[in-house]
């Protein structure tokens, strides 16, 4: 069984936000690589990197049995149970500055992250 939360108010969702500046990239990666729209994107967290967590984004025809599956700024989000434990509250965005491109994660659980931002600790 699968749960559906859909919510324009950011502080309201349990799960991840997704900044507007990330579904447009999101929107472009699937535009790129002839994602279909009816695909999630999945969120998820995998043991490593060098705070011990890193996170993991990719695209599912589908969802998996058990995972939460979000709705923001119109991009569905599939995420698996274990992994929705450390994401609740995170934001994603993008960010293309002077310091790089690339997806940043804002997660409120984390104690502590890695200078890339792409793995962090709780």
């Amino acid at each position: 069984m699968t749960d559906t939360l859909t919510s324009n108010k950011p502080e309201l969702a349990e799960g991840i936000i997704i900044t507007a500046k990330a579904a447009k990239q999101i929107g472009q990666i699937r535009r790129e690589n002839n994602i279909p729209e009816t695909h999630g994107l999945r969120v998820g967290v995998k043991g490593g990197g060098c705070s011990g967590f890193s996170y993991v984004l990719g695209f599912d025809s589908e969802a998996r049995e058990g995972d939460r599956i979000i709705e923001s700024e119109g991009i569905r989000i599939f995420i698996d149970p274990k992994s929705l434990m450390y994401l609740t509250g995170t934001q994603l965005d993008f960010q293309d500055d002077l310091n790089g491109k690339g997806f940043v994660f804002t997660n409120p659980n984390a104690t502590r992250t890695c200078g890339c931002g792409q793995s962090f600790s709780v």
